[in-house]
């Protein structure tokens, strides 16, 4: 057959622009749709403009202590339409970098939806119909919404970002890193902040010793931390705000109310299943390790297929897909090692294994070594609060398995350590590298 594009992508986030590009370098044809804007989850309403707002909130302390280094800052004060403006340019700039990047690359933009007709068949929302000899699903997420009534009067990590004003009091419900990076993020500016999941741990699947000591310095902080917590319902109080039901923990009075509660994969409406494209429960697409659905014709990469939802994962993921179809290069990705991070305050980072998990694999043949310190920057300030640093070996030739950060600057101190543990040193490669004096990260060569 004569396909209108060798390659039809619906959705242009991180992996699908990354798809798109590299199925076109190998020489295919290739269009994308996308219904909202060129960048996906990450650039548009995810992880780039929670980061900018992240650096933000870090002034709040840094202007606090400033003091202790000799500094004198007097009427600070500050401006969040003015952030939220300056970020929303920044994404705009970025947005354009990824138009410019499929327009260099001659791939061509249908800004609009698409769906799914048939096995090698789109169509768009103003009624075009296209064809493809292969389709690519990467639409992503979208954020959770729990099923109480009143819960269409919270918001989503969607909207956080466009806000007309800082609310004097805030809710974030959730366990994961979105609602403790939010957390932290409006404490930070101001606000009251609770934060609460309907489980009994915060950030399941970190490491739980990092975990406990994250939460500990979270209520230090003055974030009101409840765990089970059941949020019954939220109903509007005559004075305008929105009133939570927390079942035995009473009711609570907020301005605005965060829901972080997970995200599930965007294929709703999307024609999938009607094409023969099988989902699971949740929804995702279920793929085999070359991205390939049930319908040979059409892929999929990213969060909407549920296994790993990071951004550097859907990149490589529609890399590999681009290189496999089009590039007569079969490629899979390796999920073993993937650093994480969570930008709270402070920030926690982890690679491999937790120490449960090492538990469960290698039994008593694991050993932990740890690091509990106080930074030089928060002895000078005054500040109490403490990094961990922690390792956990396997083996007779103690091969590290996992390691734990909680720290300033914990995420960029552990992407180089990461290397190492995808390599599979051993601790006696740490042990033999001379120590950077003085930082943070020499604590990673001296753990005893």
């Amino acid at each position: 057959m004569d396909f209108d594009f060798d390659l039809f992508v619906i959705g242009a986030g991180s992996g699908g622009v990354r798809a798109a590009r590299i199925a076109a370098q190998h020489g295919a044809r290739v269009a994308v749709a996308e219904e909202y804007r060129v960048g996906g989850t990450c650039v548009i309403r995810g992880c780039v403009p929670k980061k900018m707002l992240v650096y933000g909130a870090h002034f709040a302390e840094d202007l606090h202590e400033a003091a202790s280094f000799g500094w004198d800052i007097k009427g600070a004060s500050f401006n969040w339409p003015r952030l939220r403006d300056l970020v929303q340019t920044d994404v705009s700039r970025l947005e354009g970098l990824y138009t410019q990047g499929l327009d260099n690359n001659r791939v061509e933009i249908f800004a609009e939806r698409a769906t799914v007709t048939g096995a090698n068949a789109v169509r768009l929302a103003s009624g075009k119909d296209i064809s493809a000899k292969t389709i690519l699903i990467a639409t992503g997420a979208w954020p959770a919404r729990p099923d109480v009534p009143g819960a269409e009067l919270g918001i989503t990590s969607n909207e956080i970002f466009h806000l007309e004003t800082l609310p004097r009091r805030a809710i974030i419900a959730g366990a994961g890193y979105i609602a403790n990076e939010f957390a932290g993020i409006l404490h930070a500016f101001g606000v009251h902040v609770t934060l609460v999941t309907r489980g009994d741990r915060m950030l399941r699947g970190y490491d739980d010793e990092i975990v406990d000591h994250l939460v500990e310095l979270t209520r230090k902080k003055g974030i009101d931390l409840r765990l089970n917590f059941p949020c019954m319902s939220i109903a509007r109080a005559e004075n305008g705000a929105l009133v939570i039901d927390g079942g035995d923990q009473g009711l609570f009075e907020t301005d605005l109310l965060l829901w972080a509660t997970g995200r599930n994969a965007n294929t709703s409406g999307l024609g999938l299943e009607a094409a023969g494209v099988k989902l699971d429960a949740s929804g995702a697409v279920i793929v085999d390790e070359y991205n390939q659905s049930s319908v040979p014709s059409i892929y999929a990469v990213g969060d909407v297929t549920n296994r790993v939802q990071l951004t550097p994962v859907a990149i490589r993921e529609g890399h590999a897909f681009a290189d496999t179809v089009f590039g007569g290069l079969k490629r899979t990705v390796d999920y073993r090692a993937i650093p994480t991070a969570v930008f709270a305050s402070p920030p926690i980072s982890g690679v491999g294994l937790t120490e449960k998990q090492a538990r469960a694999e290698f039994g008593d043949a694991i050993k932990i070594y740890r690091s509990d310190f106080r930074p030089m920057k928060n002895v000078v300030s005054g500040r109490q609060e403490r990094g961990l640093y922690k390792m956990i070996t396997a083996g007779p030739d103690e091969k590290v398995v996992g390691l734990h950060l909680i720290g300033p600057d914990s995420s960029e101190i552990l992407q180089a350590a990461a290397i190492a543990v995808k390599a599979g040193l051993g601790k006696a490669a740490f042990d033999d590298t001379v120590a950077l004096h003085p930082s943070m990260a020499e604590e990673l060569v001296l753990l005893k």
